[in-house]
């Protein structure tokens, strides 16, 4: 095979040149503007941080042939107009000092810059003290009189025309505008006092009016966001978390319905999706995506806005206090269930029930309580609560004496269980008996129990019509909730460990487990060794690239050793915070799910009427008991109406 010369013989040396202004132009371009839909995200930034309270998108063919941005912000004076276009000029930063606490949407000067590189750009634009408005011509440089009230005009046509083969890689216009009304909506999901129109070729897309931010919200995503939903309003210090997030069954196949925002600015940010994504890990099914739109505003000296080129990710001073205050808020928005909606009369029929003990008309709290930072701070069941006394939970005899060193001491002998063992499948599991008689006069959220069908659901009838409840996932939940209760106050209580929380339960292995390891899984062993240990993993190097595991948890010990080291290496190596004591409570949360999951009732066991009620009492008393740990729903309601609809009754 014959090579080139200049392979041959070596790479043929070129003399070092500055570049031209234009070249430096275009490169930036590439890094700035992407397609059309960047082109209108960076204006729309430029009018947000001119004070504009009213901005009309006009496009044409998608945006490739024509996007025009007005706008009625405080406008640039006519001596300006010619700097607004050079690179690096900007009036949003003069110093390191504002650059290292950025407050506007932009700062870095380059948007015009690179627009004016690669298509034809001209801006038009008054001030309130001008009598009239200048237009300037990027690629002329020239200026001449323009008719237009107070603001600015940016109007930029047949992108990419300089750079034709970047115009190559443009979608179809459909596929465009789409990308361009996505730009808009995350602009009016921050902005909701401004207002938003979208048109293309001439007709009306959307308009979105200035309102609150919580009509803004239902505007833009729709009513049934809303319906499926829950509010979320969290203070740590100087963090603040406030926003809507999805309810785990409302969740989708794709993470399209996401939207989170630092100081206003919309974000693709892996520590902010990671920290929500961990408040769902128990009650999602599969991989389905939770839906949200979160804000968090933290001071503007502790985020770093200047690290990606579309300024689409940021870096905190403390991570591990956002990703923490993102996963304990949604968790507080998630961990009341949503059993007032069954206990609720139907929307034509009479009014709803009050809890039992409530005085008449009582003011009824049907949202957590906010999060004040505290890790043990509760927010289970405000809304609900119970008409019996709590005396702990359906933890079952068979889990506590399979499990007794990570159960609480009055677990196993607590009043209303059977501590005895039992072969007896009617009475392996018992489930308690010493709540308080059901009074016909009250009512509750699932309502009383009826008959158990198939041997694995219950039948209620509540004041909207019949409650329907898996008992198995049902009651998985209950245990779970208990089991994760019990152990945080071990944790808490615990000393001498890091963080004051006691290991998982380790089982020595006779003969350790060895493995080839990459250089990778090696280094994260040593730096999280402690870890690993908490983890109840002593994994330790054996030679050049060999792992050698001489401990597992007591808990699995069903589970292939090896892999379960691999997969914990892999996330501990690619964690999003860094922080071990996030997959130290996860992995606890896993062994006992798989706990629960033992522990709770089976089907085709038989319940007496007083244990289908404790199990619908000990629901409407537990965190997050409208879904399994596997993120299947635990109950559903059919009211009355859809009976008639079967019936065909009232026709």
């Amino acid at each position: 095979m014959t090579l080139p010369p200049s392979t041959a013989s070596g790479a043929t040396r070129r003399a070092i040149r500055e570049l031209p202004d234009e070249l430096i132009s275009q490169i930036a371009a590439g890094e700035v503007i992407e397609r059309p839909g960047s082109v209108v995200r960076e204006l729309l930034d430029n009018a947000l941080d001119a004070g504009a309270r009213q901005i009309t998108l006009r496009l044409a063919a998608g945006g490739v042939r024509a996007i025009l941005v007005e706008d009625d912000g405080a406008g640039i004076p006519a001596d300006e107009l010619p700097l607004a276009l050079k690179r690096h000029a900007t009036s949003k930063i003069t110093s390191l000092h504002d650059l290292e606490q950025v407050g506007t949407m932009g700062f870095r000067g380059e948007a015009l810059a690179a627009l004016g590189a690669v298509a034809e750009l001209a801006i038009t634009s008054r001030t309130a003290d001008s009598a009239h408005a200048m237009r300037i011509d990027a690629r002329s440089g020239e200026l001449a009189p323009a008719a237009r009230s107070v603001g600015t005009t940016v109007e930029v046509r047949e992108l990419f025309f300089a750079t034709p083969a970047r115009r190559k890689f443009l979608k179809t216009d459909a596929t465009e505008l789409a990308h361009c009304l996505e730009a808009v909506r995350r602009h009016a999901l921050a902005r909701p006092a401004v207002a938003f129109a979208v048109w293309h070729e001439g007709r009306l897309l959307e308009q979105w009016r200035a309102g609150t931010p919580e009509q803004r919200v239902r505007d833009v995503l729709g009513e049934e966001f809303i319906a499926a939903s829950r509010e979320v309003t969290a203070q740590a210090g100087p963090l603040q978390v406030y926003g809507r997030v999805g309810l785990p069954e409302a969740a989708r196949a794709r993470a399209d319905l996401q939207y989170a925002y630092v100081n206003g600015r919309h974000v693709r940010d892996r520590l902010v999706a990671h920290g929500v994504r961990s408040a769902y890990e128990d009650v999602l099914h599969g991989s389905r995506q939770p839906s949200y739109v979160l804000f968090v505003d933290v001071p503007p000296e502790r985020v770093d806005v200047n690290v990606h080129p579309t300024k689409s990710e940021v870096r905190f001073r403390d991570s591990r206090e956002v990703h923490q205050a993102l996963r304990r808020s949604v968790e507080a928005a998630l961990a009341l269930p949503r059993l007032h909606e069954a206990g609720a009369a139907p929307a034509d029929g009479p009014a709803a029930v009050e809890p039992t003990g409530a005085p008449p008309n009582a003011p009824i709290d049907r949202n957590p309580d906010v999060w004040t930072g505290n890790p043990t701070a509760s927010t289970a069941s405000t809304a609900w609560r119970a008409p019996y006394p709590v005396q702990g939970s359906l933890a079952l005899q068979q889990a506590a004496q399979l499990h007794a060193r990570e159960m609480p001491p009055g677990f196993s002998g607590s009043p209303g269980y059977s501590t005895a063992p039992s072969g007896d499948p009617a009475t392996a599991f018992p489930l308690r008996t010493d709540h308080a008689a059901v009074d016909p006069q009250d009512e509750w959220p699932l309502g009383r129990a009826l008959a158990q069908l198939g041997g694995a659901y219950v039948l209620a009838e509540n004041r909207r019509g019949l409650v329907i409840v898996d008992m198995h996932a049902a009651h998985e939940r209950i245990v779970y909730e208990r089991l994760k209760q019990s152990l945080a106050s071990r944790r808490g209580a615990a000393e001498g460990n890091e963080n004051g929380a006691p290991g998982i339960e380790a089982q020595p292995m006779l003969i350790p487990a060895t493995f080839a390891a990459t250089p990778t899984e090696i280094a994260t062993a040593e730096v999280h060794a402690a870890t690993l240990l908490q983890l109840g993993l002593d994994l330790t190097p054996l030679s050049a690239g060999v792992l050698a595991l001489r401990s597992r948890p007591a808990a699995l010990r069903d589970a292939d050793p090896v892999a379960l080291a691999r997969s914990v290496l892999a996330e501990l190596g690619q964690s999003a915070t860094g922080e071990a004591s996030t997959l130290v409570q996860r992995a606890h949360d896993e062994i006992l799910a798989t706990m629960a999951c033992h522990g709770a009732v089976r089907a085709n066991r038989r319940l007496t009427l007083e244990e289908m009620n404790a199990l619908l009492r000990d629901m409407e008393t537990t965190d997050r008991a409208d879904l399994c740990n596997h993120g299947r729903p635990t109950w559903r309601q059919v009211t009355l109406r859809e009976l008639d609809t079967l019936f065909l009754r009232g026709r």
